[in-house]
């Protein structure tokens, strides 16, 4: 279950650490950062709807344990509710997006501490790339029904060819192009387009799940449809809302300090998250498991030994990055640039990067067994501590270490994740098995 995941989340990475690296190497500190700048709009939008993939996931998870035969498992008529119910919201979210586009990106700007030029170039990046949003948010519903059927490998296949295909094409396109660095917002959209059709074909081949009727729509969005969803998607979307807080709230935090420590925050941000992609091949193999344990009602020592076998595995990936971190993090910082003030300055962070991996680890490991037992209360209120840790960090650092203060606060939220998720883990565990 994990390792097509891994595959998979490896390209995830390499397409921001291209981006970044396509725009250090054509450009300077003000064009890093207002691509990461760009970058965080979006990130303030789709975070919003972070619940089409991981709702969707748990929810089919244990559909498809409860749909069980004799003769193995199938596409239940509940699974293609669930993933006619999450693609439907997922065009209308697209349609939100594209309505408020101009006004959001606006009122973000205008509030964000951020030179001009930066400005400029976000607010142009945005422009172009937002016209990916529903392939984004559909993919994002595709996702997460794929791993809740317990397939990973066709996730995997789409996530490839819109990882390569973004690589490829950005790099064409800023480099031999008139659009320049704003060559990598066009060529998300055509990886996300890709995506989107190559998942489509997966559906019609595999599932034998063809185009949806009107009819079919509207009765799978009924009111009575659709309650359970709505319930768990509203915890989970105000889980979304303080992830906004710490992700979002570092981007902007950050930016007041200067181009160059905009620039850092952004590299540093990417090589946090660089080892979770592979931690995350373990949570969705969480999320897929819980899920259709749960769904089949099988016994309490099931769960445990899943829950144990992501324990140990994500413990050990933690240490692996660390290790890696800690003998070449410089290197991996100068791989995405060559400007001699962002690799300096990124020297003071370097502690930082050696001590995320082993607590970020746990987060994300039990953010997905959550998932799979469709805990939304628990998972909203573990990240409502953890934004609150992170402000706190913050203000209570931020007057005497600068923007060292970014780095504690963001240690912070990380810790009150996993303190909160591990002491609650009993009770959701029992009250799921009923």
């Amino acid at each position: 279950m994990a390792v097509p995941s891994i595959l998979a989340n490896i390209t995830i990475p390499l397409v921001g650490i291209v981006d970044t690296a396509i725009v250090g190497h054509l450009s300077d500190a003000a064009a890093i950062g207002g691509i990461a700048i760009g970058t965080m709009l979006f990130d303030l939008l789709y975070w919003n709807f972070g619940f089409l993939r991981v709702g969707t996931s748990g929810l089919t998870a244990q559909a498809y344990g409860r749909g069980v035969t004799g003769d193995g498992l199938r596409v239940t008529d509940e699974c293609r509710k669930i993933l006619t119910q999450s693609l439907t919201t997922a065009l209308l979210a697209a349609m939100l997006i594209w309505a408020i586009q101009w006004l959001f990106v606006t009122a973000v700007l205008a509030v964000v501490p951020c030179s001009q030029a930066v400005a400029d170039i976000a607010r142009e990046y945005f422009f172009v790339r937002i016209w990916a949003a529903p392939a984004t948010l559909m993919l994002f519903a595709l996702k997460g029904w794929f791993i809740g059927m317990q397939d990973t490998r066709s996730p995997m296949a789409v996530d490839i060819l819109v990882n390569v295909v973004n690589m490829l094409a950005s790099y064409y396109l800023a480099v031999y192009t008139p659009a320049g660095i704003i060559g990598v917002a066009w060529g998300t959209i055509c990886a996300q387009y890709s995506g989107l059709l190559l998942a489509c074909v997966i559906l019609v081949a595999s599932y034998r799940i063809g185009a949806v009727g009107l009819q079919e729509i509207r009765a799978a969005m009924r009111w009575e449809e659709i309650r359970h969803m709505a319930h768990l998607n509203g915890n989970l979307f105000v889980r979304s809302l303080c992830f906004m807080v710490v992700y979002v709230g570092f981007a902007m935090l950050i930016s007041k300090y200067g181009d160059v420590e905009l620039a850092v925050g952004s590299i540093m941000m990417k090589l946090f998250m660089f080892f979770s992609f592979f931690v995350d091949g373990f949570a969705y193999a969480g999320e897929a498991l819980v899920g259709k344990t749960y769904g089949e009602g099988k016994e309490e020592q099931r769960i445990n030994s899943i829950v144990r076998s992501l324990f140990v595995w994500s413990i050990g990936v933690g240490l692996l990055f660390t290790i890696v971190y800690a003998l070449w993090g410089k290197e991996n910082i100068a791989l995405m640039t060559n400007d001699a003030a962002v690799l300096g300055a990124s020297m003071r962070y370097m502690g930082w990067l050696i001590a995320m991996p082993l607590v970020s680890a746990l987060a994300f490991m039990w953010d997905g067994v959550y998932v799979g037992a469709t805990a939304g209360v628990p998972l909203r209120n573990a990240m409502i501590w953890a934004a609150l840790a992170f402000v706190a960090g913050y203000l209570a650092t931020y007057r005497t270490c600068g923007a060292q203060a970014l780095y504690i606060a963001y240690f912070a939220h990380l810790t009150a994740r996993v303190v909160y998720l591990t002491w609650k883990w009993r009770d959701v565990r029992d009250n799921a098995m009923g």
